[in-house]
């Protein structure tokens, strides 16, 4: 299900905001929804919490980790992704789990004519890992760009050791499509990044339905 809490006739994009789902995962109840001013204090929760948990995969900002996931940093980080979404730049979506903040997703770099393409990244924290929430959260989020939205290309790159990250991409449907050196500054390093896509042609049913029915996820 999808519900639109804004009109979308006001020359924003018509994907944001917008709250998708829910579907029952081993972890409970998932949902995506748009980000919002008062998840900071969960944000830096669980990003403080969680620091060896995802420092290895995220690209690497000036300050220590400590720093730039306190409750005070969460209001400028929330002001600029609302402005993209606003924009129409990207579609920037908190996952929730029982109404509770567990992560994020954000579908970004969003190119319209010719290209209708964008990327698509993710986190959760490491109390959800291996639970389902990641796959059932991205699998909404991409059903929604490639319904509502109306993309026709979505990537997304990944370190080829974050094995739990590929896991989600292969379930999903994606493909492996190459290999980008030097990429991304991760970590301490210039690391290299498997890259992954998928196009509207590759989908014979709404992924979120792909998942019902293997059983990794329920309609609610």
């Amino acid at each position: 299900m999808v519900h639109f809490s804004e009109p979308t006739h006001l020359g924003r994009h018509p994907g944001w905001p917008a709250t998708l789902g829910p579907l029952r995962t081993d972890a409970g109840v998932v949902a995506v929804r748009p980000v919002r001013l008062r998840d900071g204090g969960q944000w830096a929760r669980i990003r403080s919490r969680d620091e060896r948990h995802l420092a290895p995969w995220e690209p690497d900002a000036p300050g220590l980790w400590a720093q730039r996931n306190t409750v005070g940093e969460w209001p400028a980080r929330w002001g600029a992704l609302r402005a993209i979404g606003r924009r129409g730049q990207g579609l920037p979506f908190a996952i929730t789990v029982q109404d509770e903040l567990a992560g994020q997703v954000m579908v970004g770099n969003l190119m319209r004519d010719p290209l209708w393409s964008a990327y698509v990244g993710y986190w959760v924290g490491s109390h959800v890992v291996g639970k389902g929430v990641t796959t059932a959260a991205v699998a909404l989020v991409l059903d929604h760009c490639f319904g509502p939205v109306g993309l026709h290309r979505i990537e997304a790159t990944v370190r080829p050791e974050n094995l739990a990250s590929i896991r989600v991409l292969e379930k999903l449907g994606f493909r492996r499509e190459g290999l980008f050196r030097n990429y991304l500054n991760v970590d301490g390093a210039w690391r290299d990044h498997q890259v992954y896509a998928m196009t509207v042609e590759d989908l014979e049913h709404g992924i979120v339905e792909r998942l019902v029915q293997a059983g990794h996820a329920q309609r609610l």
